[in-house]
């Protein structure tokens, strides 16, 4: 991964010196090479199945989608907080004023000796400009996250009422409406403004990017893959299903997606229901180690029900649908765990998300090879 590890490698490894024809690239012109070539990996990564398919290691049939959170090139320290924003801009604005009036003021005997009052105003209304531009920041996407959450309550006010007008009594309580706005917790990052910070597997949190991808149950090659800045899973189906439209027909296309709780939502289901994929995704924590009658028990009943979510339901109750869906752990928790302990990607190198999307694509492709 590293392009001063691979630049040493030329002169230590053989196999290194015969890949770069006997010559020395520079680990700088390494780098660049990899930034420069980003678009072009989205077309050689398709073709890379496509060759998978001609030499029929390929057979879409099912695949299993699942996001890992990747270390940003950023640190978690360079962020500002909206809270703390506001207090910092307080801070500095009460600090211009009191050196402004200090500056104005005819008694400066007892000026601190070597300040520079212009200089020390100037600073600070550098920092204020900053933060009334991380602040814009913040406020953006708030903005975009407030969309969403509303369309999210509305979808679930939506299935309630329906349920109620079916006779059915919904579970819970009702939803409660979100609230906009800016919060004090949401941050920003100055290192690297398009990465979030994301809770991380046994180290709390960290400076991030959502890494997705999508891996064939049989031959374990990843079919498709995208990175994304949201914390949760639930709006990644879409962008699977967007992108296979655009992908070669002689690809083909699953019959099958396999997905953890994550991913579940009744928006989810009915796009995959549109596309013509069949969707199994858990509706709630898996219960491990079933009673052995119940995991030998005849399938249920199908619902007399069209509705896509309640088909699915029944899916997943089956013995072909549980056998089925418990291909999806062993499937694509290998690949995340092989490109990262093995092929040591733990870390993006590049900075933004279209160019971590590209890092993040060469190294799938590198593990299809």
């Amino acid at each position: 991964v590293s392009s001063r590890k691979i630049e040493r490698a030329t002169y230590d490894s053989v196999a290194f010196r015969y890949l770069a024809a006997n010559t020395h690239p520079d680990h700088d012109t390494l780098a660049t090479f990899r930034r420069r070539f980003l678009p072009e990996l989205e077309q050689l990564f398709v073709q890379v199945l496509l060759l998978a398919r001609e030499m029929k290691l390929l057979k879409l049939g099912t695949i299993a989608l699942d996001g890992t959170k990747l270390k940003a090139n950023a640190s978690k320290h360079k962020a500002l907080s909206y809270g703390h924003a506001k207090k910092l801009e307080a801070q500095f604005r009460a600090e211009v004023k009191a050196l402004t009036e200090r500056a104005e003021s005819a008694d400066k005997e007892d000026a601190a000796d070597g300040m520079d009052i212009p200089a020390e105003i100037a600073r600070r209304e550098a920092r204020l400009a900053a933060i009334a531009e991380a602040k814009a920041k913040i406020e953006a996407r708030a903005e975009e996250r407030d969309a969403t959450e509303q369309a999210a309550y509305q979808e679930k006010v939506a299935r309630r009422e329906a349920q109620r007008k079916a006779g059915k009594k919904p579970r819970g309580r009702d939803p409660e409406p979100p609230t906009g706005g800016p919060r004090d917790k949401d941050q920003i990052n100055f290192t690297d403004p398009q990465s979030r910070i994301m809770p991380v597997t046994g180290k709390g949190f960290d400076q991030c990017y959502n890494a997705q991808a999508a891996v064939d149950t049989e031959s374990l090659l990843v079919t498709h893959v995208h990175v994304t800045q949201a914390t949760n899973d639930k709006q990644q189906v879409m962008p699977l299903l967007t992108a296979w439209q655009g992908y070669p027909e002689t690809l083909g296309k699953p019959d099958h997606l396999l997905g953890d709780t994550g991913y579940f939502s009744a928006s989810n289901i009915q796009a995959c229901h549109d596309h013509g994929i069949e969707p199994l995704l858990a509706m709630k924590r898996d219960v491990h180690h079933l009673p052995v009658f119940e995991r030998f028990a005849a399938d249920p009943p199908a619902p007399e029900s069209e509705d896509p979510v309640e088909q699915m339901a029944h899916r997943l109750k089956t013995q072909a649908g549980r056998a089925l869906y418990a291909l999806r752990k062993h499937t694509v928790e290998p690949v995340f765990g092989i490109i990262k302990h093995v092929m040591g990607f733990r870390q993006f190198s590049l900075r933004g998300l279209d160019k971590v999307s590209g890092e993040w694509r060469l190294a799938t492709m590198a593990w299809n090879i």
